[in-house]
């Protein structure tokens, strides 16, 4: 195994499956997960959540193929879901780069559930790329071989006098043939069994190179189609009517006919989340939604607020134990809840018949969802089809799938089809969110050494019910007991100590499963990591060092100092600068990838105290680098943009993101009053800095650079104030906006807004 976790060889064995036209896998034996045994106390350091998830990939990775077809393109259905990370096109550059064709003949889909895959369908923990890495470019590399031997059977010729270049074979006497034209030769009756070889990595000339998106053009033209653009026969629009207060029930409906009888609309029926109207169109489901009259019993949140769940977790910590007889730093942390909504509705179709059900909706854990509808409905998993759609953002929103269980309600109730979709007001006040957190750290030292690193992390419960991709594991992480040390184990294995600061230990407790959160993007990672990066700068500053040459004296490896390197390099580390405005640094490990951020912000009053309508300006980041080593980047262009993507998500975290909880309800309604990064809190200037490869094998990249993100900018808001901050977001105390009414529960569309236009 090399350092990454990945089988440290080229030649494997492969399938030829038996199909009609060339259909090629991949076979693995189940990978290792553990890296050479380092002495070491960090667990990270010897197996991660990316090495199990991958191992537990690695036993089906031969049921997923590779298909040459007769128009010459090559067709793959991946087990993944894309939902805006790119992994469609840097998967097309896996197989474009082993099987030689251009990389625009490459058509990637998105499977259906295949609950035959196991572990192997699960989008999530930066994991896509890290497991399909090996297994892909056999499958490619298989196919490449059998066309190649397919032709030279036809010439008469030997393998060895052949070429395969942008999808023409070549041969002696100028002989050439398309591979479309070879797929059915090369087709076999039977599976047989195929011995290859990789390329090496001095022949790449696609995998490492920056591409543009293969549905870049499909996506700013419009014709790229998600749930919503799916014309599914009598698939009328449908809405819910959802209670007040967080996760409340119905007690009756009193004008249930009245609501049935508007203009368009067919049905009106109970569900267990609400009151479902279904319609001729969502301007009339919203109408619809909005006349109704309903008694509300009580939720899981009753009366709950900010306060009282600080209570709770203040109650539920976990002691840093004895006070130390040596000289410590000492921090106490609260992250208040984030909203996990996408840019996409929630949404799904559903299509319900007593002896089978048809379901299509974005869905990053798609097995579970199919075994879970067909024990709701009592049917066979295989009466069940689960289609997986591309979706409009995610960050790990849609491993829950409840609109498709939904969905699947309404259309059993009402025995007709039903494209159901969530308002923007459901999914911020009904739908997942970041849990609330507080975080307590403890670094002793004595003189010039770190003796001891402690932190006990409290969160609402954080819900894990998609388990690693299939039912069992994700009834496990459901258990009264289960659920417990399945979270520890994630955060355990999701978590790392970059540093060498002695005996290290973080322990997570959960409390309260009152809440609807979720896995949101970097999970733990953001909160842990920040409380710790402001630790370090106060420890820093105890021992007069500087910050950004502190971190670098006590990283445990080299890939971590070249990554603080350049981004203290390019980001200008120490650089002068007015009165109120000052640098951060942070840095960040996971998954077989680092990143380091250096963050300027502005926290001068007049920037601080600038209008916004409806919005609280506050500080401002006025420049954000970012460097980053994933070990090989497939697509480094595909990198930035998620990198550039983690960088507003860390500024969103830091100041100004975050769901205020009152009487047991969210206040944010929408985008317009959830304050994710803005324009006006956008940096001027974003640098992201790729490293050149140094594993040779592609790390964690989805996630990573989220956490350091949030740690540089909480670090570069406290020198700028020359206070450290412990509440977060720091924007959180002031609420900059009227909330809107919790019944009716979609709030009036607005009409004002040519008031506001330029």
């Amino acid at each position: 195994m090399t350092g990454t976790g990945h089988p440290a060889r080229r030649r494997f064995l492969g399938y030829v499956l038996a199909a009609p036209v060339l259909t090629a896998a991949a076979e693995l034996a189940p990978a290792a997960g553990a890296r050479a045994a380092v002495p070491s106390p960090e667990i990270t350091q010897l197996i991660d959540l990316s090495d199990v998830m991958a191992a537990a990939a690695a036993p089906t990775s031969g049921l997923i193929a590779v298909e040459v077809r007769k128009d010459g393109t090559v067709g793959f259905a991946l087990p993944r879901t894309e939902v805006g990370q790119g992994i469609t096109t840097s998967t097309a550059m896996l197989i474009a780069e082993e099987l030689d064709v251009p990389l625009e003949q490459v058509h990637v889909s998105l499977a259906d559930a295949r609950p035959e895959l196991v572990f192997n369908q699960l989008t999530g923990g930066s994991n896509t790329t890290f497991s399909t890495y090996t297994p892909i470019r056999v499958a490619a590399a298989v196919a490449r071989t059998r066309l190649l031997r397919a032709a030279a059977a036809a010439w008469d010729a030997d393998v060895g006098e052949l070429t395969l270049r942008a999808g023409i074979v070549t041969g002696p006497g100028g002989r050439s043939a398309g591979i479309g034209e070879l797929c059915e030769r090369a087709a076999s009756v039977r599976v047989e069994q195929v011995s290859v070889e990789l390329k090496p990595r001095t022949e790449f000339t696609v995998i490492g190179t920056p591409r543009s998106r293969v549905d870049a053009l499909a996506a700013v033209t419009g014709r790229k189609r998600f749930t919503l653009d799916l014309q599914v026969p009598d698939a009328l629009p449908a809405m819910v009517c959802r209670p007040p207060t967080i996760n409340g029930k119905v007690g009756s409906v009193s004008n249930a006919e009245e609501v049935r009888a508007m203009p368009g609309v067919t049905d009106v029926v109970v569900i267990p989340t609400g009151v479902a109207v279904r319609a001729a169109t969502f301007g009339q489901c919203i109408d619809a939604v909005r006349a109704l009259r309903v008694s509300w019993r009580p939720g899981s949140a009753e009366g709950k607020s900010d306060a009282s769940v600080l209570a709770e977790l203040r109650a539920a910590e976990v002691p840093l134990g004895l006070t130390p007889l040596t000289p410590s730093v000492e921090g106490t942390f609260t992250f208040h809840f984030r909203s996990n909504s996408a840019l996409e509705p929630n949404c799904a179709i559903a299509d319900v018949r007593p002896d089978r059900a048809e379901i299509w909706s974005c869905l990053k854990a798609p097995i579970v969802a199919q075994e879970a509808i067909a024990a709701r409905l009592g049917l066979p998993p295989a009466a069940v089809t689960v289609h997986v759609t591309e979706g409009g953002g995610s960050f790990g929103r849609k491993l829950f799938f409840d609109a498709a269980l939904e969905a699947v309600e309404i259309s059993r109730t009402t025995g007709k089809p039903v494209k159901l979709m969530w308002h923007r007001a459901d999914d911020a006040r009904q739908g997942r969110a970041h849990p609330m957190a507080t975080s307590r750290v403890r670094i002793s030292y004595l003189g010039n050494t770190v003796l001891s690193y402690r932190q006990r992390h409290t969160s609402v419960a954080t819900d894990l019910g998609h388990g690693l991709g299939e039912l069992l594991t994700a009834m496990a992480a459901e258990l009264p007991v289960g659920d417990i040390g399945f979270s520890e184990l994630f955060f355990q294995l999701s978590q790392s100590m970059p540093y060498e600061f002695g005996e290290n230990s973080r322990i997570l407790s959960e409390t309260d499963k009152g809440f609807n959160t979720g896995s949101m993007r970097n999970v733990y990672s953001p909160d842990v990591t920040c409380a710790r990066e402001l630790l370090v700068d106060r420890l820093a500053a105890r021992m007069n060092k500087d910050p950004y040459r502190f971190r670098r004296d006590f990283l445990r490896d080299d890939r971590s100092r070249a990554v603080l390197d350049a981004a203290a390099r390019a980001g200008g580390w120490g650089r002068i600068l007015p009165a109120g405005m000052a640098q951060g640094i942070a840095l960040h490990s996971e998954y077989h990838a680092v990143s380091a951020v250096l963050a300027e912000i502005d926290c001068r009053p007049e920037t601080v105290d600038r209008p916004v309508r409806d919005g609280v300006a506050g500080p401002r980041v006025t420049r954000a680098v970012l460097a980053v080593d994933v070990g090989l980047a497939v697509n480094p262009r595909g990198l930035e943009a998620q990198m550039t993507g983690c960088v507003m998500d860390g500024i969103a975290q830091a100041l100004t993101s975050s769901l205020h909880l009152r009487d047991g309800y969210f206040l944010e309604a929408s985008w317009d009053n959830y304050f994710y990064t803005r324009q006006w809190n956008t940096p001027p200037e974003v640098k992201i800095v790729v490293l050149p490869t140094t594993t040779g094998e592609p790390g964690g990249a989805g996630e990573l650079g989220v956490a350091a993100s949030m740690a540089a900018v909480a670090c570069a808001y406290g020198r700028a104030t020359g206070t450290m901050p412990t509440g977060f977001p720091v924007n959180h105390g002031t609420l900059s906006f009227e909330p809107k009414p919790t019944v009716p529960p979609v709030p009036a569309s607005p009409t004002d807004g040519l008031d506001h236009a330029l």
